[in-house]
């Protein structure tokens, strides 16, 4: 957030009030399928209508009370994932299906038809294991494995699906429009349905094309731990809803958010996952408009089959339901089976891509603060991190830098010569700058920006067709219509060096306030009645809006380089597919401890949805942190994927030398060890961009069996080979730490040591780390020294830490590329070596034989951990080479085998000896 005036300030803190934000009794299409009873479905499968093509298996659905049909169609798609679509056989008009997020359409197979009679129609699917059970009346449909029930959708009897319909001739008498437009309305006032019209406040929308929501249930069987459906500031395990308290899926800017609140925020991405021993299992359901999640979590009886029926026993099972309700759009649902949690990451990027791979540098710490005053403020704090020795890599400038928060411009008394400062300031150290975009666009006829899109008619109008206004920062403002090719083509050339004067190859772009944010409107966004491209309306599309913000900024600073080089752009609302342009924020958080533990959770789920490149404000975005929350918060956020302190304008500041010498060097000591780690996480990177496993993730996810690691949210892994614990409350001495699977072995990551004992373990802590394990059989590359930047690092050697597992092995892989183009993607020019320790044999060999990267960088440094004994001697054997003795030393008391004074180029093969 950003602005100057105390009118603007005030704004901002209005939206802290509840009562500007709707609950959920509030939305009338969330009161509308509330009134459907459970159990009791209204539709049947017209079994008569059974089409069976090469892609998809279709037939007809109809209730009771509204006889035109629904189209229902189930396909099997490649990779283990169904999908179930199900939309009006002849709406009255077209009914809106998500665009763009889909990475492609995916490639069906064939189901075939085992049974069909008059109330039954078996499929058999791909794999012979697993079926389709579609019951006629009442219709619902169960996914068989193995002869058990895995889901089931409408057994519960809750679909639901509002026909669009013409408006009514005349609105005079309501009783009788209520009696046309919902069967359940008899009882109700119009005001209390909103079918053609919703009023919260003093807002009022208009819905011309009537009540159209959608909804429909599934049951989990055997599942009663659900995770994901960000985004919300809550537990990293899904909670029982209840009336009037689920989960919402509707982008809100929301200052200073509340904890333990399962109300909307600034991203939504409709996936949830569902894990058990044995399977992993998600349902992605495709909608853009606002969305409702409900949760139960039961126990359900199961009969199991005997063959007499005398001795049959019943056993039981938990069971969760899940019932997603949204206002508009089509049903349409992605099944991922797994089985596996890494099965579900592939199936969801098969869908909806991977995360992209980043610059290197934005890896590296970024300074921001709304805002940074004029060159001189940005060229002290730049000085101040070199004369305290603290590596950073980018300062950001929030809306202040513009010309009256004219997007696109400078302004000319603080940033009189920005060209200058990039190059001189920045440019010289290999650092960056991020200038802060935001989607509206000052009411201004002297703004080129404004004039051009004003003209070509590129802003978001209001249901009467003028160009819709709204209040932000600026003022009056209008909003570009991201939803549109042309718009996101024209504002992909503003980017242009030409058109963005004073911008250099080192200015990347952060996307805020556009979810979107209208101060003083309804939700603090923006109308539901407002058109969009292609005369949609807002309803439809409001959860895609920053998406598309995002994806025609990230083409903008791509074509800028003429496609040669990779972007970074940070956005604050997100949806499905966000990972394919960039980083995203947990928006404006606190400073208080409870803002740093809630981060945890909120970034784990984040992460599990797709987009592995996520952070939290390190320090909290509001208010003051107390010297010991901001040198915890430090400590936590170098651990994670995405690091940037920030602060609020109104918050003292707060660079990280402020706080007294002792403050100082813990905080670089947290963000040299981050850098340390960056061929770390640059490889996990690589592995979320080619393989989609997430870089932070869930205990749960990488010890799938182990019962006790399925709630932890307080600590994580960071890959599949640090294990992370965040310190989220003061004063703490000791914390109990679970240490997952009885077979590991854990090493304190800085001394080494190996910790004894599975499950909780009591470790004491002072302020000065955090506690990070290194799990058995890993290899971690690092640096062995710290640059002032990422890019100054390059040609810096590496250290290898082996940690050895039960059977005295280790595996782990490094990558390297350029760090900045897409010659890795293009040109295959990049590395990716395994390292494998096995039988005291240390090898480095290649894993990808298409990469064509060179490198003059060494392996410098090996340390082994958890070798029993001190060998005689140590030999490197160098592709086409001669062996040589290596100098080493060993350190009996905790099993450290140490290599000194290598130089073992990394992109060759080379094996260590050790006898």
């Amino acid at each position: 957030m950003a602005s100057s005036s105390q009118e603007e300030v005030s704004v901002e803190e209005e939206a802290v009030s509840k009562s500007n934000f709707k609950t959920c009794n509030q939305i009338a299409f969330y009161r509308r399928q509330k009134c459907l009873c459970p159990g009791k479905s209204l539709y049947r499968a017209l079994l008569d209508t059974v089409e069976l093509s090469h892609s998809c298996v279709k037939f007809q659905i109809v209730s009771e009370e509204c006889k035109e049909p629904l189209l229902v169609e189930i396909s099997e798609i490649e990779g283990n994932i169904f999908r179930l679509k199900i939309n009006e056989k002849e709406p009255f008009k077209p009914r809106y299906e998500v665009p763009d997020v889909l990475v492609k359409e995916p490639v069906c197979l064939s189901l075939t038809v085992l049974q069909k009679d008059g109330d039954k129609l078996v499929l058999a699917c791909d794999n012979e294991d697993q079926q389709l059970h579609i019951t006629a009346n009442p219709f619902q449909i169960q996914f068989v494995c193995k002869g058990e029930i895995v889901w089931s959708t409408n057994s519960n009897g809750l679909l639901y699906f509002e026909h669009l319909q013409p408006a009514p001739q005349s609105r005079k008498s309501t009783s009788q429009e209520e009696k046309e437009g919902s069967a359940n309305s008899s009882k109700e006032n119009q005001d209390d349905l909103g079918l053609w019209e919703e009023k919260f406040g003093k807002f009022s929308d208009i819905k011309a094309n009537g009540p159209s929501s959608i909804g429909l249930d599934f049951s989990l069987h055997g599942f009663e731990h659900v995770y994901g459906i960000p985004q919300h500031a809550e537990t990293l395990l899904l909670k029982n809803t209840s009336d009037g308290d689920v989960y919402r899926l509707y982008n809100l800017d929301v200052f200073g958010y509340k904890v333990h609140s399962k109300m909307g925020i600034y991203g939504a991405v409709p996936l949830l996952l569902a894990h058990k021993p044995g399977r992993t299992a998600g349902i992605f359901w495709l909608n853009s408009s606002e969305t409702l999640v409900e949760i139960a979590t039961k126990a359900a009886m199961e009969v199991l089959s005997s063959r007499t029926p005398e001795t049959s026993k019943q056993r039981v099972l938990p069971q969760t339901d899940v019932r997603w309700m949204s206002e508009s759009g089509i049903i349409d649902t992605f099944i991922l089976m797994g089985p596996q949690p890494f099965d579900i990451f592939k199936q969801y990027a098969q869908l909806t891509g991977t995360q992209a791979l980043p610059p290197l540098f934005s890896l590296g710490y970024h300074q921001c603060r709304w805002n940074y005053e004029d060159e001189d403020d940005v060229e002290g704090v730049d000085a101040g991190f070199d004369m305290h020795d603290i590596p950073y890599d980018v300062i950001w400038l929030d809306i202040e830098h513009t010309d009256g928060k004219r997007y696109f411009t400078w302004n000319k008394e603080k940033f009189g010569n920005p060209e200058r400062m990039q190059k001189q300031i920045l440019m010289k150290k290999k650092r960056k700058l991020v200038v802060i975009l935001d989607p509206h666009i000052k009411v201004d006829p002297l703004f080129t920006i404004y004039s051009q899109a004003k003209e070509r008619g590129y802003f978001v109008k209001d249901r009467k067709g003028k160009d819709f206004e709204g209040i932000c920062w600026p003022g009056l403002s209008s909003y570009l219509d991201f939803t549109s090719p042309e718009v996101r083509e024209w504002y992909a050339d503003q980017f242009a060096f030409s058109a963005y004067k004073g911008s250099t190859e080192i200015l990347f772009a952060w996307n805020d306030m556009n979810e979107p944010s209208v101060f003083r409107g309804v939700e603090l966004t923006m109308q539901k009645d407002a058109v969009h491209y292609g005369k949609w309306e807002h309803r439809e599309v409001h959860n895609l809006y920053g998406f598309y913000q995002q994806m025609a900024t990230a083409e903008g600073l791509i074509r800028r380089s003429g496609g040669l080089e990779r972007p970074f752009v940070l956005t604050r609302s997100f949806f499905a597919g966000s990972q394919k342009y960039g980083a995203v924020w947990t928006g404006d958080n606190k400073a208080k401890w409870q803002y740093l533990k809630i981060s945890v959770p909120m970034l784990l789920t984040i992460s599990m949805a797709g987009i592995s490149f996520c952070g939290a404000d390190v320090g909290g975005f509001i208010g003051n942190p107390e010297p010991e929350l901001l040198v915890r918060w430090y400590q936590a956020g170098a651990l994670q994927p995405f690091f940037r302190g920030h602060a609020n304008m109104n918050t003292k500041r707060r660079e990280p030398w402020l706080f007294g010498e002792e403050n100082t060097r813990i905080i670089r000591n947290a963000i040299k060890e981050r850098y340390s780690l960056l061929p770390y996480l640059y490889a996990l990177f690589y592995r979320a961009h080619t393989v989609a496993e997430p870089v932070m993730r869930p205990v749960w996810v990488e010890f799938p069996k182990e019962l006790e690691t399925f709630g932890i949210e307080d600590e994580y892994m960071l890959g599949n080979a640090l294990l992370v614990y965040p310190v989220t409350e003061p004063k703490v001495t000791a914390v109990d730490v679970f240490l997952p699977g009885p077979q590991e072995i854990w090493y304190d990551f800085r001394k080494f040591i190996r910790l004894e004992g599975h499950g909780t373990v009591k470790i004491p802590v002072t302020l000065n780390s955090i506690p990070v394990m290194q799990r058995g059989g890993t290899v971690i590359p690092l640096k062995t020294s710290v640059g002032k930047s990422t890019e100054l690092m390059v040609d810096v050697p590496y250290e290898l830490r082996v940690a050895l597992d039960t059977k005295g092995s280790a595996m782990g892989e490094l990558y390297l590329d350029d760090g900045h183009s897409f010659q890795y993607l293009h040109e295959k020019k990049f590395l990716l070596r395994k390292f494998t320790f096995h039988k005291n044999v240390f090898s480095s060999r290649c894993a990808d034989e298409n990469g064509q990267f060179h490198t003059k960088c060494v392996v410098e440094q090996i340390l082994i951990l958890g070798i029993k004994k001190q060998p005689s001697s140590v030999t490197a054997s160098i592709h086409d080479g001669k062996d040589q003795a290596v100098t080493f030393t060993y350190d009996a008391k905790i099993s450290v085998l140490t290599l000194q004074k290598l130089s073992l180029n990394v992109g060759i093969d080379w094996a260590l000896h050790i006898k």
